[in-house]
Formats: C-alpha cells, sequence, structure tokens
C-alpha cells in the first residue's frame, strides 16, 4: 500500500446513472477498484469482550465476514479499531436490543461499507479477477534483424 494512507469516505451526494447527470464533467472522486478476493489478512476477533465476557457465534461470525470483505485490505488500524468498537456495539444490540445500539451499528457499518448500498456511498466497486489472463506474449525482434 502506498504511503498515503487508506482511502476515506467521499463526501457528497451518490452518484446518478449517466444518463441523468447534468454535469457531463469528470467527477471528483474516481470509484476505488478492488479486486473480489476475500481479504486473509485482517486480524482476529479478541478471545474476550472488553468487559471480559465471551463473543456469541452470531458475533463471531460477523466478525468472520468484516474481517474478510475484499475492501478490508485498504483499512490501517485506525479502521480495525474502529472495526472492534462496532463489533462491541453489534454485540451490545445483539444482547440488549436497545434502538440506540441499532442506529449506532447501522452508522458504523455504512463507515465500514458492510453492504452494497454502503459500499455505493463509499465509491468502492468490486471487480472481478480473470482467473486464466494470459501474458501477451513478447516477439524477440532479434528472430526478424536477418530476414
Amino acid at each position: 500500500m502506498s504511503g498515503r494512507g487508506p482511502k476515506l469516505p467521499v463526501r457528497g451526494t451518490k452518484p446518478k446513472p449517466d444518463d441523468q447527470k447534468r454535469f457531463r464533467g469528470k467527477a471528483t472522486h474516481d470509484w476505488v477498484e478492488v479486486p473480489n478476493v476475500p481479504f486473509l489478512e485482517g486480524p482476529d476477533l479478541p478471545g474476550a469482550r472488553s468487559d471480559g465476557r465471551p463473543w456469541s457465534e452470531r458475533i463471531k461470525a460477523k466478525w468472520d465476514t468484516w474481517r474478510q470483505m475484499p475492501h478490508a485490505k485498504l483499512w490501517g488500524p485506525a479502521e480495525w479499531d474502529f472495526a472492534l468498537d462496532a463489533i462491541e456495539i453489534a454485540a451490545l444490540l445483539h444482547e440488549k436490543g436497545s434502538p440506540s445500539f441499532a442506529t449506532e451499528l447501522r452508522n458504523r457499518e455504512k463507515v465500514l461499507g458492510t453492504t452494497l448500498d454502503y459500499l455505493r456511498d463509499l465509491r468502492i466497486r468490486y471487480v472481478d479477477v480473470m482467473e486464466n489472463e494470459q501474458a501477451a506474449e513478447v516477439t524477440n525482434i532479434a528472430d526478424y534483424r536477418n530476414l
């Protein structure tokens, strides 16, 4: 990753379809294209919650999903810390069912890009990787010099 740091969410309204755009110039913020492959280097969930209690199976599954999202490879230490705080809020929501936890969790999931809609808001697009792409063969010019 470059030394510029992780990409931050883009401000402004969601992009409109091409036929509805009023400004036809180049977009101020381009899409970030991320290969659609699971990120396998996300940190493990800590052994216990911040208060020492164990994680529920549902929360463990949610964390495994979050840490393997393809765009998680763009995250730095601050984003992972934010995600850990969000998973604590998710645990509280599933435990207590309070609407205030639901609102905060939804806001944090939006920042993390946990759904396709949230990814669009962040201007992150998953692109399929072609496994059978062959590199173009380079012809050696020396083979044609003495023709």
